[in-house]
């Protein structure tokens, strides 16, 4: 019987197959946005186990089998390692049609070259299989980033982050590349004096710059801007719900900080306001340095009190939010393009409802400057699944240009999920296929294989200039 993942696994066509095999196969990865941790990269960390690498801290996992009815305890509770693979192999036949499914069969196929569907039956084989091999030299982190054919993966990194292991990192002799990003969300929350106090220490000791106003906290916080672009740091990245836009006056915003140093409360008009006047100085920064800015909108994060309280954060209870979006977006933008001080910026919705509102919006600022230069990026969170990516490809090719799209990321914080990329160049080549079949396209396969190639792959190289 046919594997269930096999060559031509999600493509209709002979042109789909064409152009997979042919141009995207083989194209190397530049991940240019996701959570893994530079420590085990830098280290070379190598796993015991299949739930050590694939289920601890892989929130699409828990959420399916919290929703199958699986207790806590074997999710992020003190379960035992194998235990809780079990309880994922009970789940997994049950995530039909949910994009875990393919995602977990294809990464089993292109890690282990295990054909075998993962259910009860064959749990015990394929812990005991993939345990010998991931105690080898060949399975561990840097091994896996070059069997994945990784390029580049920027990670997700707060300024106070003094980037040691990226530092580290950059004298290896690894063929991957590991470079920074730059996220201050932590430095904008300002969400209760005491955790806004303890930041602003913490930003004063690795800036070694006293900070005892706005002035002077800035300094530090672009102090670390530099730094970050000292180490290779190239990209910045901000996650908000939505963009708040509130006129400000300068004597206004410094009075808000220095009741924050003095451990006053502030108004949430007065950290709106605190917020969009450092989003702005961070944007207009990374235009002087000549950095790409990504922009993520849209999440309602930690839902659930109960669970939140008793598990923390980046645990599954955060879900897609109904915000209004575009006149924030739209008002934030045009302040920084004013004075032609608009970097290269990505933006990224996580409510398919607001498709239409992003791919417009992204644009409104392209001035012909640079090819793509604001971005609507890929599908997000929720819906990097093969309709959420397949709704975006045919919104961005109708109200944008797919030829300038930077293509795939992984988002991710597991280093099992770089096949994510294969399965957008499957989707994409299998939508081209099919409209070749339908008589949209011309049956031009070196034309549409340069539109492969560069989506997937030479497109996000030339803007990143990595």
């Amino acid at each position: 019987m046919k594997p269930f993942i096999h060559e031509n696994f999600l493509l209709e066509t002979e042109a789909s197959k064409k152009l997979f095999h042919d141009y995207a196969k083989e194209l190397p990865i530049i991940d240019y946005h996701n959570h893994l941790p530079p420590k085990e990269i830098a280290e070379n960390r190598s796993f015991e186990n299949l739930t050590q690498i694939w289920l601890d801290g892989d929130h699409y996992k828990w959420r399916a089998m919290r929703a199958f009815g699986i207790d806590e305890h074997f999710i992020t509770g003190s379960a035992s390692d194998k235990e809780k693979f079990i309880k994922w192999a009970e789940t997994c036949p049950n995530t039909l049609r949910n994009p875990l499914f393919h995602w977990t069969q294809l990464e089993l196929k292109r890690y282990f070259g295990i054909d075998e569907l993962l259910n009860p039956e064959s749990a015990d084989r394929i812990y005991e299989a993939t345990q010998e091999l991931l105690r080898t030299k060949d399975f561990s982190v840097r091994a896996l980033l070059s069997k994945m054919n990784v390029d580049t993966v920027c990670t997700t990194d707060d300024p106070r982050d003094d980037l040691s292991y990226h530092s580290s990192f950059s004298s290896s002799d690894s063929k991957t590349e590991m470079l920074p990003t730059f996220r201050p969300d932590k430095a904008i929350e300002f969400k209760n004096e005491e955790t806004s106090l303890n930041y602003i220490t913490e930003l004063a000791e690795v800036s070694r710059i006293k900070i005892n106003d706005l002035d002077s906290f800035m300094e530090a916080l672009l102090q670390r801007h530099d730094y970050f672009h000292m180490q290779g740091c190239r990209l910045s990245d901000i996650g908000l719900p939505y963009l708040e836009i509130e006129d400000f006056t300068e004597s206004e915003i410094k009075s808000a900080f220095l009741k924050l140093l003095r451990s006053h409360s502030i108004s949430e008009t007065e950290r709106k306001k605190l917020r969009i006047f450092i989003l702005i100085e961070l944007s207009k920064k990374n235009h002087e340095k000549g950095w790409v800015q990504q922009l993520h909108l849209g999440p309602i994060r930690n839902n659930n009190a109960r669970l939140f309280n008793s598990i923390g954060p980046d645990t599954g209870f955060d879900s897609i939010g109904d915000y209004p979006q575009a006149h924030g977006l739209s008002r934030f933008l045009d302040v920084i393009d004013r004075s032609n001080q608009l970097s290269k910026t990505i933006l990224y919705n996580v409510n398919p409802a607001q498709n239409e509102v992003f791919a417009t919006m992204a644009g409104n600022f392209n001035d012909g400057s640079i090819k793509g230069k604001v971005q609507w990026g890929s599908a997000w969170w929720f819906l990097d699944q093969l309709d959420g990516m397949e709704k975006q490809i045919n919104t961005l090719s109708n109200m944008g240009l797919l030829s300038c799209f930077i293509g795939m990321l992984t988002d991710s914080r597991s280093f099992m999920s770089f096949p994510r990329h294969e399965y957008f160049r499957r989707l994409l080549c299998n939508i081209l296929g099919k409209d070749i079949r339908k008589g949209h396209l011309p049956n031009d396969i070196p034309l549409l294989g340069k539109l492969v190639t560069d989506v997937c792959y030479a497109n996000a190289k030339n803007y990143f200039k990595f």
